[in-house]
C-alpha cells in the first residue's frame, strides 16, 4: 500500500529555514515524481515544488531561488529545503505522488499524505 508521510513542520521565524521531508513506503519511489503542495486557511491547495523520477525539478514562482528539492531513492525521502521563509509561507504543507512526470497540478495526484504545518512568524 502507497504511503506517504510528511515531517519537519515547525514554528520559525521570519528569514529562518526549515527542511521538511516526505518518506515513502510500500512502493518504489524510483519510478514517481513527488510533488510538494501547501494550503493556508481559506486558500486553495497550491503547487509549491515538484520532482520528476529522474530528478528533473519545477518551482512556483513564489518559492524559486528560496527553496530547493531534491529525493534520495535509497532513503525513499524526498526533501524541501526552505529558506528565507516568509509569513506567507504560512500552510500545512503535503507531498504527493505520481508516476514519473513531474506536474504542479493537485488533481494530478492521487496519493497523498497528511501533511505537516509551517508557521513563519515572529
Amino acid at each position: 500500500q502507497l504511503q506517504l508521510v510528511e515531517s519537519g513542520g515547525g514554528l520559525v521565524q521570519p528569514g529562518g529555514s526549515l527542511r521538511l521531508s516526505c518518506e515513502a513506503s510500500g512502493f518504489t519511489l524510483n519510478y514517481y515524481a513527488i510533488g510538494w503542495f501547501r494550503q493556508a486557511p481559506g486558500k486553495e491547495r497550491e503547487g509549491v515544488s515538484c520532482i520528476s523520477s529522474i530528478g528533473g525539478t519545477n518551482y512556483a514562482d513564489s518559492v524559486r531561488g528560496r527553496f530547493t528539492i531534491s529525493r534520495d531513492n535509497a532513503k525513499k525521502t524526498v526533501y524541501l529545503q526552505m529558506n528565507s521563509l516568509k509569513p506567507e509561507d504560512t500552510a500545512v504543507y503535503y507531498c504527493a505522488a505520481r508516476s514519473h512526470l513531474c506536474n504542479m497540478r493537485p488533481r494530478e495526484y492521487s496519493n497523498w499524505g497528511q501533511g505537516t504545518q509551517v508557521t513563519v512568524s515572529a
